[in-house]
């Protein structure tokens, strides 16, 4: 079975943001929604918080619930178990590869499986709903783009 994981800083904004909006991609369309596993953790988050409020907010207003969702830590996680790792910023990248050699070659950023280009989605601005909003919105266009090349990469 494919398994996909986001992982962020803290896995209380970006990560479970592009964990449900993809969940909610797969689940639409009848050939991906059964048999996918889809996940978030924090390289340097602390265990079981919940998102953010803002960030729960914004998820909201695009139609998902985060109020279920419990931060993880990435070093907790069997990540042999996943198909495609997927950061959000090339420094999360680059610290996976180094601390975890033996699923380097399956690590991407979000910003490069989209577009061919490695670029950080940075952590909104002082954890805002305006600046979360923003970056809702660019994880949510980049998962647009970034889908042909997830399913093929996880399959």
């Amino acid at each position: 079975m494919p398994a996909i994981l986001f992982v962020c800083t803290a896995n209380r904004i970006r990560s479970p943001l592009a964990e449900h909006l993809l969940r909610r991609r797969l689940g639409a369309d009848p050939a991906t929604a059964t048999g996918w596993g889809v996940a978030s953790a924090g390289a340097w988050a602390e265990a079981d918080l919940p998102a953010l409020d803002a960030a729960q907010t914004a998820a909201t207003e695009l139609g998902l619930d985060l109020s279920g969702h419990r931060t993880r830590r990435v070093e907790d996680l069997p990540l042999a178990d996943y198909t495609l790792i997927v950061t959000m910023e090339r420094g999360q990248r680059e610290a996976l590869s180094y601390e975890f050699p033996a699923v380097a070659d399956r690590i991407i950023t979000l910003a490069e499986i989209a577009t061919g280009y490695a670029y950080d989605v940075t952590d909104p601005a002082r954890h805002t709903l305006p600046a979360i909003r923003i970056t809702a919105r660019e994880i949510d266009a980049l998962l647009t783009r970034a889908l042909p090349r997830i399913l093929s990469k996880a399959l």
